[in-house]
């Protein structure tokens, strides 16, 4: 291969790590944007719903089964923020909760029994309760922790990102010197 071959791949290359290097960046801000949009608009969102996990060793913890006390208890007595959280409060306290409205009957089963006793007060209590304990826990794990999720995922794909560009960035640099020694 004659010297301005070389010359012209390198300098094709050099071309291509650069436009990729930019493009790298651009998807790692953009992903980095996402990270932050999602994480923020989920803390903002539970802030203000002040929610609070009951404090360690409360009643509400110690009626919970052993696997669901550990859980409920790293986060004792904390502001529910984020979406590990939400998800937590959502299966292992409200849920747990929920299982002992109806003997562990969902709304949708409690609400077709109800729509066949329209008077019976037990079944349309139970109906209340469940519709919104599971329409609370729902939000969490759907608003909280799945956006959430998507948050991390993106964050990690920014930090992909902007590895995959420093590499690139480097590597357009050795393709620089390199055409620099065939002058």
């Amino acid at each position: 291969m004659s010297k301005i071959e070389r010359k012209a791949i390198d300098r094709v290359f050099i071309l291509l790590g650069t436009a990729l290097t930019a493009i790298l960046l651009i998807a790692g801000g953009l992903a980095w944007y996402g990270y932050h949009f999602a994480t923020e608009s989920v803390r903002t969102e539970l802030a203000q719903q002040k929610v609070y996990f009951p404090p360690k060793n409360s009643p509400a913890i110690a009626a919970l089964p052993a696997a669901d006390q550990i859980q409920v208890n790293k986060y004792a007595g904390q502001q529910l923020l984020d979406g590990q959280q939400a998800k937590v409060y959502a299966n292992n306290f409200i849920n747990v909760h929920l299982q002992k409205v109806a003997a562990g009957q969902t709304y949708a089963e409690v609400s077709t029994a109800a729509q066949k006793d329209p008077t019976n007060p037990k079944l349309q209590a139970q109906k209340a309760v469940l519709f919104q304990g599971e329409t609370l826990r729902g939000l969490l794990l759907g608003s909280g922790y799945a956006y959430w999720t998507f948050g991390m995922i993106a964050k990690l794909a920014a930090i992909a990102a902007f590895v995959g560009a420093g590499i690139m960035a480097v590597l357009v640099l050795l393709g620089m010197q390199h055409l620099a020694k065939l002058k």
